[in-house]
């Protein structure tokens, strides 16, 4: 039996008329930027999260950069994230002159140790930019609660939460300015890069849009720096035909994710989802001592796995400047020899999840 991580194939075969459809009526028009699918996906996700504001945009990096614009980072300034991710939630910061302060995760849900933040403050701390990572929300009451104390910014990099939730707000309603991304292996992906940008605040909200296109407040007319950061109208039809049925495929990545723990927490480590949170399974992650084997046996299987991520943000040499010593996160570099993820999207069937279960249950030392 041969798996698929992520069945993108399946999907679009699954919903080809109205992809098809959609791609075909921007190709009769010849709008490819900003089109009109572009603020109708806006609206769409809109009432999708409950947040006030949602900006289209070319990609979940762009998405964070224009965060940080919009909320006024500056070179020298200090923005609290964690290591364990991948590299975009710190690029970011560092791409804006800024410094990424980095502060370990929990062992549990791999998102920041809200413990561990004020600790890390000082005098040039701007904003905390907590990663919902694999799908899950961080602590956001203990986030919120800090960043209200040493009036701070918060800012949620959900690039792989979308359709998550914290208490009764989505992932993209918490926060000063949430963000996610719509690349294609995302739980709710387009055919290329894509992103967005959700906020309650009107002025950070009106900033952004003219930031993702160049600063212009009318054609040639410029109020600020800004980035060329659109989602071409292609990607937003794609998205539009995808959305509606995006709920039922979470509904039934949380009926996977249940099956997969119920079957092998008594093998190894599966993921906890803490209360008054769901995930949006962007992965489904485990922890082994023998990565490699498992790894290794799985393959020859037909089963394909992943490694998010091997190594920690204050490892990678581009930060080698900040001058991070291995051994001072270990709970990051713990989970980083340890993670692996296994095949999850909403179009596996029972026969190939029995079939995954079976060969992990029967691969682990």
């Amino acid at each position: 039996m041969n798996i698929d991580f992520a069945n993108l194939n399946l999907q679009y075969q699954k919903y080809k008329k109205d992809v098809d459809s959609n791609i075909q009526k921007v190709l009769n028009r010849s709008n490819y930027i900003m089109g009109e699918e572009v603020s109708k996906l806006e609206r769409e996700l809109e009432s999708f999260t409950g947040a006030k504001h949602a900006i289209a945009c070319s990609s979940g990096t762009d998405a964070l950069l224009l965060a940080m614009m919009a909320i006024g980072i500056e070179p020298g300034d200090e923005i609290i994230t964690s290591p364990f991710t991948f590299i975009s939630s710190a690029e970011t910061i560092a791409f804006l002159k800024a410094k990424p302060v980095f502060v370990d995760i929990e062992p549990d849900t791999y998102n920041i140790d809200a413990n561990l933040i004020e600790a890390a403050i000082t005098k040039k701390t701007k904003a905390i930019i907590p990663i919902s990572l694999f799908g899950q929300p961080s602590d956001m009451n203990a986030i919120q609660s800090i960043s209200n104390q040493y009036k701070l910014k918060v800012i949620v990099d959900g690039a792989q939460s979308f359709g998550s939730k914290y208490e009764f707000n989505t992932d993209s309603n918490i926060g000063d300015i949430s963000t996610t991304s719509f690349f294609p292996a995302k739980p709710l992906g387009c055919y290329g890069d894509g992103g967005a940008v959700f906020t309650n605040n009107d002025e950070y909200a009106s900033s952004i849009k003219m930031m993702r296109v160049h600063g212009q407040n009318k054609q040639y007319h410029h109020k600020y720096i800004g980035i060329g950061g659109r989602l071409d109208t292609l990607q937003a039809a794609v998205l539009l035909a995808k959305l509606p049925h995006y709920k039922n495929e979470l509904e039934i990545r949380h009926m996977i994710s249940e099956k997969y723990t119920n079957k092998l927490k008594n093998y190894l480590m599966t993921p906890l989802i803490k209360n008054k949170r769901t995930s949006s399974w962007a992965q489904y992650t485990l922890r082994v001592n023998e990565r490699e084997i498992l790894q290794t046996t799985l393959k020859d299987k037909g089963i394909p796995t992943a490694v998010y991520y091997p190594i920690p943000l204050h490892l990678q040499e581009c930060f080698k400047y900040l001058n991070y010593k291995k051994g001072i996160f270990p709970t990051s570099e713990k989970a980083a020899t340890q993670v692996i993820s296994i095949p999850m999207n909403s179009f596996l069937t029972n026969d190939q999840l029995d079939y995954i279960i079976y060969n992990i249950q029967n691969n682990i030392n």
